[in-house]
């Protein structure tokens, strides 16, 4: 099930996102042997990793796709591609992320990348009125996350907004890069952290440290919080302190469900964006990796109005949660509200109020 409506994304990954057919066209151009298949439809389901049970394992598909993506060209022309395929399907703002260090193989600097993404951004964004913006990340399991935020701050003019801490999540603490994270915020870059996502037994506490700590304005799927909260028939009845705090707090969870239950091994009835959605969590819908979850934003939103009744009412309040979240400024997120998101949910029956503040 699909539901195609304005929406705004804010956890997607570049690399995670291309289209197979960019991927084997890329290959024969580069020379590229080491695929799984050449066959697109083998390809397809190779790099479907509903099934990885773990995050590791689900990591493990981004080596083919970061190695196609080394020189400039290459990097434009996913960007554009990203634009244009979140537009067709109904997204009006995105912030993408993307690893600078990830395409420096082939000789590139890391600005190079930044400009060359920006570039490809900016060609699909005017072919299809799309709003985007740049978020850098750095890996939790290596030591240049300083360095990392130098390059980000160095290149907001390249519409770089935010930084986050990504990667393996178990036995890497995101107060490991306390100090990128505090060069971060002093810098002016708005900062969300992966957390919660697999953490296993540090999950909770490892959101807690990306909040109280780093100072996480957002916390990257957070799905982990569902084991600090009771749950009953389907409810949560109870939280301790850490998710009481993020309640009380309303910290962003960037949720994406499908890469969620890929990671995890949920059943799509097990997912906590039901209960915590109907418990008050600031919960909002993106997409992680449309590439390896075969995901795309009108498949979650279909997601979670299948399978945890979200109705045209929740539906439009997480698309205002989001836009509400998103690093950009104040205007444009007026402008989109009210030119695009509001409009078209209220064509639906959605119960939203008449301007922005209201909503």
């Amino acid at each position: 099930m699909s539901v195609r409506l304005p929406s705004v994304l804010l956890h997607d990954h570049l690399d995670g996102g291309l289209r197979v057919a960019t991927i084997l066209e890329l290959a024969d151009e580069q020379g590229y042997d080491a695929l799984p298949t050449t066959d697109a439809d083998g390809l397809a389901a190779w790099f479907d990793q509903a099934s990885s049970g773990s995050l590791e394992g689900y990591l493990g598909a981004f080596d083919h796709t970061i190695a196609l993506m080394q020189d400039g060209d290459s990097l434009e022309r996913v960007a554009y591609e990203a634009a244009v395929d979140l537009a067709a399907d109904g997204v009006v703002y995105a912030e993408v992320r993307l690893r600078p260090n990830h395409h420096v193989k082939g000789g590139l600097e890391g600005a190079d990348v930044i400009d060359a993404v920006a570039a490809g951004l900016r060609m699909g964004a005017a072919e299809t009125g799309l709003v985007w913006r740049i978020i850098v990340d750095a890996l939790r399991q290596y030591e240049d996350s300083l360095d990392t935020v130098r390059l980000a701050v160095a290149k907001r003019n390249a519409g770089v907004v935010g930084f986050d801490l990504a990667g393996p999540e178990e036995g890497f603490p995101p107060t490991d890069h306390l100090d990128a994270c505090r060069l971060a915020r002093v810098s002016g870059l708005r900062l969300t952290i992966h957390a919660g996502e697999s953490g296993r037994t540090h999950g909770v506490a490892y959101m807690a440290s990306a909040m109280d700590v780093c100072g996480g304005e957002r916390l990257g799927h957070g799905v982990e919080l569902i084991y600090d909260c009771v749950v009953a028939d389907g409810e949560i009845v109870d939280m301790g302190a850490v998710a009481s705090r993020i309640l009380d707090r309303q910290i962003p969870l960037e949720m994406c469900p499908h890469s969620n239950m890929a990671t995890s091994g949920w059943a799509a009835g097990q997912h906590p964006i039901g209960p915590m959605y109907r418990a008050g969590f600031n919960v909002t819908i993106s997409t992680d990796n449309r590439l390896m979850s075969n995901t795309s934003m009108s498949n979650e939103l279909g997601f979670v109005t299948q399978h945890h009744g979200f109705d045209m009412t929740d539906l439009a309040i997480t698309a205002k949660r989001s836009l509400a979240a998103a690093f950009c400024d104040h205007e444009t997120k007026v402008e989109l509200w009210g030119g695009t998101i509001a409009p078209a949910y209220r064509h639906t029956g959605a119960d939203i109020g008449e301007n922005w503040l209201s909503a």
